[in-house]
């Protein structure tokens, strides 16, 4: 992929799921977003209320779950890289597949782009399969079509089951 500097790409409209189950969780997403927004090259549009949600994998305890949407002057894969970097700040570390973690950044929606290399996939391939996701992402991208599928993000919403999906109180 060429390099593009943050001044030659156009501004375009990101979605970016936030997770954590690990320490305290609400305090890390807020500074995580913080750290995304004091970033160059990218605008925070919007942010979810946070979701407690029962964890997808090993057993383990319960995800505050989020979302934002970005305006961000930069290609996907500078998105990803930016995304990764700030998950290692905070301690990531990748041991186990849908293990705990005390942040998971997603790259969900990147506009209408559709890109599939080995290491990005945009939509993001689980996203229309998990209610985690969707809740938050309705909240802030309701009309937001996702181009694989040609639903708006509320269509979708209406087909994933949410029970397991609670909004935390005192957001």
């Amino acid at each position: 992929m060429p390099t593009v500097s943050y001044a030659e790409a156009e501004p375009r409209r990101s979605a970016v799921a936030l997770g954590s189950n690990i320490g305290d969780s609400q305090i890390i997403l807020e500074a995580a977003i913080e750290t995304l927004a004091q970033t160059p090259g990218i605008v925070l549009e919007a942010k979810s209320n946070w979701y407690q949600t029962k964890a997808v994998g090993p057993p383990q305890p319960d995800y505050l779950n989020g979302c934002v949407t970005l305006q961000v002057e930069m290609l996907p894969q500078q998105l990803l890289e930016i995304l990764l970097r700030i998950e290692q700040q905070f301690g990531r570390v990748r041991q186990e597949r849908w293990g705990p973690r005390i942040l998971d950044l997603d790259l969900l929606l990147f506009d209408d782009f559709i890109v599939d290399t080995p290491n990005l996939q945009i939509p993001h391939p689980r996203m229309r399969d998990r209610a985690f996701v969707l809740v938050p992402l309705a909240e802030v991208a309701p009309d937001w079509i996702e181009p694989v599928s040609g639903c708006v993000i509320k269509e979708l919403l209406k087909e994933v089951d949410c029970s397991d999906v609670h909004l935390l109180m005192g957001n």
